[in-house]
C-alpha cells in the first residue's frame, strides 16, 4: 500500500514539474537564438555604415553624407559610365565594401573622418556637378541614372569572406592577369589570387610606352638610392631577373641595384609593374601593359565579362575568391 502510495505521489509529482522542465528549456533555447541574432546583427548591422564621414581633400572639410549617395560619386569617378551596367554594379558593390572595410579597421583618416576623396589614399570621389561638367551635355542624365541604378539595385550588398567584410581593391586594367597581394604590399588576403581575364586586350589604350633620357634614368635612381651606378656600355646593365604569376616584374637589376618591380613603377611612372623594356642609344622605352597595381577586381576586366552576359556576383566571385555577397 505504502509502495503504491509512493509511485502514485511521483506520478503527480511529475505531472507537474514536467511542463515547468520543458519550457524553461524553450525559453534557454529562444534566449540563445536572440543573443545569436543580436551578434549577427552587431556583425553584420549596415544601418551602422549608413552614414559616412567624408574629407574633401582640396579643402581639408568634413561631409556627413549618406553611403549610397557617396557611392554615387565614387561610382562617377571610379570606373567609365560607358561600361556595362553589371560592371558598374560590381565596382558600386565592391567600392561600397572597401568603404565598410576602412570603418571596421580604423581607416586612415581616424578620429578625423571615415575616407577621403582622394584616390592616392582612398577611393577617387567627384560630385554630381564636377562630373556633369565632364561629360558630354548628351549624355549627362542618362549616365548618371545608369550609376545611380547600379548603386541602388545593388543596396545593402557587400563582399564577405569568413563573414567578414574584404579589403575589397579594385584597379583599371590587370593586362590579362591579376596579382597576388603579397608581391606588391606584403600582407597575405587569402581572396586575393592570381586570375585570367579574357578580353581585356581590347582596351589597348590602358596599355603605354615611356621612355626616359639615361641622364634621368640615372638622376632618379640616385634619388633613391645614393650608391647607384650603371655603365651602358656593359651588357645587361638592366635586367628583368623574374617575373612574378601575374606575369609582372618582381626583380629588376638596373647598374649595381636590384630593385622591385613595383619600386621600378614608382621611380619611372609607369602605369603598371607589368612592362618590359629596350635600351636605345639615348634613352630607355618602357612598354606597360595595363593600369594599375592588379590586386582584386579589374575595371576592364570586369566589362569584359558583362560583355560576354557575366552578372556583378559573377564578376565579384571571379576577382575575389572564396566569397560571398551579403543578403
Amino acid at each position: 500500500m505504502k509502495k503504491i502510495l509512493f509511485y502514485f505521489f511521483f506520478i503527480i509529482i511529475l505531472i507537474f514539474t514536467m511542463p515547468i522542465l520543458f519550457t524553461n528549456q524553450f525559453k534557454t533555447e529562444e534566449v540563445s537564438s536572440e543573443e545569436t541574432e543580436e551578434i549577427i546583427e552587431e556583425k553584420f548591422d549596415y544601418g551602422k555604415y549608413s552614414n559616412i564621414r567624408l574629407l574633401h581633400t582640396d579643402s581639408g572639410t568634413i561631409e556627413n553624407v549618406d553611403l549610397d549617395t557617396y557611392l554615387y560619386g565614387v561610382v562617377a569617378s571610379e570606373m567609365p559610365a560607358s561600361f556595362e551596367l553589371e560592371a558598374l554594379k560590381a565596382q558600386a558593390v565592391v567600392a561600397r565594401t572597401y568603404t565598410i572595410y576602412q570603418i571596421k579597421n580604423g581607416g586612415k583618416h581616424e578620429p578625423v573622418a571615415d575616407v577621403c576623396d582622394s584616390s592616392l589614399c582612398c577611393q577617387a570621389w567627384i560630385s554630381k556637378e564636377n562630373r556633369f561638367a565632364r561629360w558630354e551635355e548628351n549624355l549627362r542624365e542618362e549616365y548618371w541614372n545608369k550609376i545611380v541604378r547600379a548603386v541602388n539595385e545593388t543596396k545593402g550588398k557587400f563582399v564577405l569572406y569568413n563573414g567578414e567584410p574584404i579589403n575589397a581593391l579594385f584597379h583599371s586594367n590587370s593586362g590579362g592577369k591579376t596579382e597576388l597581394s603579397v608581391n606588391v604590399w606584403g600582407g597575405n588576403f587569402p581572396y586575393f589570387q592570381t586570375v585570367e581575364t579574357s578580353g581585356e586586350e581590347a582596351y589597348s589604350s590602358y596599355n603605354s610606352e615611356v621612355e626616359i633620357s639615361k641622364d634621368e634614368l640615372i638622376k632618379r635612381m640616385l634619388e633613391k638610392y645614393s650608391n647607384f651606378k650603371i655603365d651602358f656600355k656593359e651588357d645587361n646593365c638592366i635586367q628583368i631577373l623574374n617575373f612574378t604569376d601575374g606575369d609582372r616584374v618582381q626583380k629588376i637589376k638596373i647598374g649595381n641595384m636590384e630593385i622591385s618591380g613595383v619600386d621600378a613603377r614608382k621611380i619611372f611612372e609607369l602605369k603598371s609593374a607589368k612592362f618590359n623594356f629596350q635600351i636605345l642609344e639615348n634613352s630607355i622605352k618602357f612598354t606597360v601593359l595595363g593600369y594599375g597595381h592588379g590586386v582584386g577586381l579589374s575595371q576592364c576586366g570586369s566589362d569584359s565579362m558583362a560583355k560576354q552576359g557575366k552578372k556583378y556576383d559573377e564578376i565579384i566571385k571571379h576577382y575575389y575568391k572564396d566569397v560571398e555577397i551579403s543578403e
